[in-house]
């Protein structure tokens, strides 16, 4: 038997009924998104052969937390069809990514060629977001934050404010005014300062006050969400949420952690200090294609998380709960967040293909760089294994489940 919420969509056990509180994370990164989408499609497929074809993402996890695209790829995982079910399966994501992105990041620059688009870097966002704007409400129509069939956090940053703002199932289901609809949060966390359009709407609270959000790319704030996923689970607990409340605070032990990143050039050393210490405002915004500036910012975040994550399992010895799958060896196109070309994009598709046959890595906390960690075998083998544990997990809260009323 399933529990159904209040407005009669599916809900998931909660943690309080099984022994953790599984948590998937995906990274910001435009066309990169691809990568993560693969391995969350041969996971899926693990999950199928375990309790059957129906088998769905947001089945498994209490939280599924993204940035920018990953916030888009969260939104099509846990947002409701009309039977109540995904709206999408993990093994669809990478054919919509490959059939729209072409669209959402045309490539033609017009007769100037990339003189004309570095022109139009200087006067405006490089896309003008018209595509994605539709195809994220047609997609996710009228529904809000609070309807999601398990939980979302989507960060996301405040222009007008200069703060984050973190869109979550948590605080929709509690504040009116945070229930947006959840095309316009994806919208917002995508909004990629010079790719793509700041993003305004507005939602009303309980008392029928209006509340204005100014919102820009959520990778200013968090690119990998992991920490922020973590935080908003601690959060519930100190308020006493009753799916939480019998786990311990900061009990961390009972967090199973899957975070997926979408690549990057760190490897590439594409930059040097003698190069940027010549760069002005312009040069730091958009130098040979991509912009300094951004990658700096978007890749520093995501490392700080995985850092901290890192030292925070290893240092309670439940290094197992946290797995953590991504590529620093991404050059040149692959690199790029918004180059679509078909080969591009069928590249990228290799990439996270290739990425399930690669050693499990770790971040090497000196140096900040990926290494294989001994005797754990490939990502593909510790995916088949995290499946069987989210499985169980799933079967140990089944025959405490009820129908609410």
């Amino acid at each position: 038997m399933d529990r159904r919420g209040s407005q009669g969509n599916v809900v998931n056990p909660p943690p309080c009924m099984g022994k953790v509180v599984t948590v998937l994370s995906i990274d910001g990164g435009g066309v990169r998104g691809i990568i993560p989408a693969t391995i969350l499609a041969f996971l899926e497929s693990k999950l199928q052969e375990l309790d059957g074809p129906d088998a769905r993402i947001a089945d498994y996890f209490d939280v599924i937390a993204g940035t920018s695209t990953g916030g888009l790829v969260a939104a099509m995982l846990a947002a409701p069809n009309e039977q109540n079910r995904p709206l999408f399966a993990a093994k669809d994501i990478t054919e919509f990514y490959c059939k729209n992105c072409p669209k959402i990041f045309p490539q033609n620059s017009g007769i100037l060629g990339p003189t004309g688009r570095y022109l139009k870097v200087l006067t405006g966002p490089k896309y003008d977001g018209k595509y994605l704007h539709s195809l994220v409400q047609g997609i996710l129509k009228d529904t809000k934050l609070h309807e999601t069939l398990t939980n979302v956090v989507i960060p996301t940053f405040d222009i007008k404010l200069l703060q984050p703002v973190i869109f979550s199932s948590f605080m929709a289901k509690t504040d009116s005014g945070m229930d947006a609809l959840l095309s316009d949060v994806c919208i917002g966390t995508s909004a990629a300062p010079t790719y793509l359009p700041a993003h305004c709407f507005e939602t009303r609270d309980s008392q029928g006050e209006p509340h204005q959000f100014n919102l820009i790319d959520g990778g200013v704030a968090a690119n990998n969400p992991t920490l922020t996923a973590m935080t908003l689970v601690t959060k519930e607990i100190f308020m006493e949420n009753p799916d939480f409340f019998p786990i311990k605070p900061v009990d961390y032990g009972k967090f199973l952690v899957l975070s997926l990143g979408t690549g990057s050039a760190k490897l590439e050393k594409k930059y040097t200090a003698a190069e940027a210490a010549n760069w002005g405002v312009i040069s730091w915004l958009y130098h040979e294609g991509g912009s300094p500036l951004i990658s700096a910012f978007t890749q520093s975040s995501a490392d700080m998380v995985d850092i901290h994550a890192s030292v925070l399992f290893q240092a309670l010895h439940c290094e197992k709960n946290y797995l953590r799958i991504q590529d620093d060896t991404l050059t040149k196109d692959a690199a790029s967040v918004d180059i679509s070309t078909p080969e591009n994009l069928q590249d990228l598709v290799q990439i996270g293909k290739a990425l399930l046959k690669k050693n499990v890595s770790r971040v090497n906390l000196q140096t900040g760089e990926y290494e294989e960690v001994p005797g754990e075998g490939t990502n593909e083998e510790e995916l088949i294994t995290f499946a069987e544990k989210i499985s169980r997990e799933r079967k140990a809260r089944e025959p405490k489940m009820v129908i609410l009323a």
